[in-house]
C-alpha cells in the first residue's frame, strides 16, 4: 500500500506541477509574460479544486481504488499530450483537463487510508503519503528542469510525462485492494447534507482556511522562485530545477508530523511551523543566493509540516463522509495554490520579490489568526463543560 501510493502521489504531483520550473522558458517560448506562464500552473490546480469534491463523491460508490486508478491513467496520458500544445491557450486548455483528472487521487487516497490504517498511525501514514507527494513535486521539477536545458521545454514536460507513465504501471501493480470500504448509494441529496454537515463544522473550516492559506504561500514562492534566480542570478533551467532539492526537507518534516504533533499538540505543531515559514520568508528577502536558498528550505520545511497536521486533523474529526471532508481541504487547499501562484506573479511582476513575500506573509499572518481563534474557541468550550459538570 505504501509502495503504490507513494508511486500515486510521485507521479500525480510530478504531472500537476510539471510546468513549474519551466515558467521562464515557456514565457520565452510563447512571448508572454509571468502572470500569463503561470496560469499552465493555476490551471491545473484550479480545475483539481474544482473537481475534487465530485470525483470524491464518485468513491464513496465506485471505491476508493477504482477512482484513483482511472484518475491516474487518465491524467499519465493527458500528460503525454501537454508537451505537443501548438500555443499558450492550448497548454492551459490541457493542463486544466489534466487537473481535473489528477483531482481522483487526493481525497480517494486520504479516504482511502483512513479506512485501511489504524487511528493511532492515521498521522504517520499521511505524513508519508504527502513525503511522497513532496518526492514527486522535487523530482518532477528536477526532471523538467534538466530535459529542457538539453531539450527545450517541451522535452522537459514529455520527460516528466514518460516518468508518471512508468510510476502509474508501479501503482496499478501494487496497489492492495479495499478491505473495509463500504460502497454508499449515489444520492446527490446526501451528499449535499453531509458537504454542508462539513462546512457547518467550526473545526472544519478552520482546517480548511489553514490548508488555503498555508498553501497560498507556498503556490506564490515557487511560482515565482524561478524567474528570480534566473533574472537576478543569470541560472540556466537545469539549475533551477535542481533547487526543488529542498523538497527533500519537505519530505523529513511531513514524515515527522506525528512525532511533532504528539510532543507539541496539533496547535503547538502549526505554531512551529508557522513561525518556520515566516523566518524563511523574511530570509529569502536577502541578495544573497546561499540565503535565498536557506529561506527556502525554511518555507518548505514549514509548509509541509503544517499541511501533514491540518490534513491529518481533516480526517481524524470527519467521523461520517470522509471522502468529502477531505476533498473540501483539497479544494480549499488547491485554490489557495491557484491564488498564491497567479496573485504572486502579478506581485513579482508588478514590484518584484518583496512584493511575493509580503503576499506571503500576509497568508502566514491568516494561519496564525484562525490558530489563535481555535486555540480560544478550545479554551472557551472546555470552561463551558466545566462549568456544566459543576452545576450538575
Amino acid at each position: 500500500m505504501s509502495l503504490a501510493l507513494f508511486a500515486a502521489g510521485l507521479a500525480t504531483f510530478a504531472l500537476l506541477y510539471s510546468t513549474q520550473a519551466l515558467l521562464p522558458a515557456i514565457s520565452t517560448g510563447f512571448g508572454v509574460t509571468a502572470g500569463q506562464a503561470s496560469w499552465t500552473v493555476s490551471a491545473a490546480t484550479g480545475a483539481l479544486a474544482l473537481f475534487v469534491l465530485p470525483l470524491s463523491a464518485l468513491s464513496e460508490r465506485f471505491g476508493r481504488t477504482r477512482m484513483m486508478t482511472w484518475s491516474m491513467v487518465t491524467a499519465v496520458a493527458v500528460g503525454l499530450l501537454v508537451p505537443f500544445a501548438p500555443n499558450l491557450q492550448w497548454l492551459v486548455a490541457l493542463r486544466a483537463v489534466q487537473g481535473a483528472a489528477i483531482a481522483g487521487i487526493p481525497a480517494s487516497a486520504m479516504a482511502y487510508l483512513a479506512e485501511e490504517v489504524r487511528p493511532k498511525a492515521l498521522v504517520g501514514a499521511i505524513g508519508l503519503f504527502v513525503a511522497g507527494n513532496s518526492i514527486g513535486g522535487m523530482s518532477g521539477r528536477i526532471v523538467t528542469g534538466w530535459a529542457a536545458q538539453a531539450w527545450g521545454w517541451r522535452g522537459g514536460l514529455l520527460a516528466v510525462g514518460l516518468m508518471s507513465l512508468v510510476c502509474a504501471v508501479a501503482f496499478l501493480v501494487l496497489l492492495p485492494p479495499a478491505r473495509f470500504f463500504r460502497p454508499a448509494s449515489l444520492n446527490p441529496r446526501a451528499v449535499g447534507r453531509t458537504v454542508a454537515g462539513h462546512l457547518r463544522d467550526p473545526l472544519l473550516l478552520r482546517l480548511y482556511g489553514i490548508g488555503a492559506l498555508f498553501m497560498t504561500v507556498f503556490g506564490a514562492v515557487y511560482t515565482v522562485i524561478g524567474y528570480r534566480l534566473a533574472e537576478e542570478f543569470s541560472l540556466g533551467q537545469g539549475v533551477i530545477g535542481s533547487v526543488f532539492l529542498v523538497y527533500l526537507v519537505g519530505t523529513a518534516s511531513s514524515a515527522a508530523a506525528g512525532q511533532l504533533v504528539a510532543r507539541t499538540g496539533r496547535r503547538g505543531a502549526l505554531y512551529l511551523a508557522v513561525t518556520t515559514t515566516a523566518a524563511g520568508l523574511l530570509l529569502s528577502l536577502s541578495d544573497t543566493l546561499g540565503a535565498i536558498l536557506a529561506g527556502l528550505v525554511l518555507i518548505t520545511a514549514g509548509f509541509f509540516a503544517g499541511h501533514a497536521v491540518a490534513s491529518s486533523s481533516v480526517s481524524r474529526t470527519a467521523k461520517t463522509g470522509r471522502a468529502q471532508a477531505s476533498a473540501l481541504y483539497q479544494s480549499a487547499y488547491y485554490l489557495g495554490s491557484s491564488a498564491g501562484g497567479t496573485l504572486g506573479a502579478l506581485a513579482y511582476h508588478a514590484a518584484g520579490w518583496g512584493a511575493t513575500v509580503a503576499l506571503a506573509l500576509l497568508a502566514v499572518l491568516g494561519v496564525v489568526t484562525i490558530t489563535l481563534y481555535g486555540s480560544h474557541a478550545a479554551r472557551a468550550e472546555r470552561r463551558g463543560t466545566h462549568l456544566a459538570a459543576v452545576a450538575r
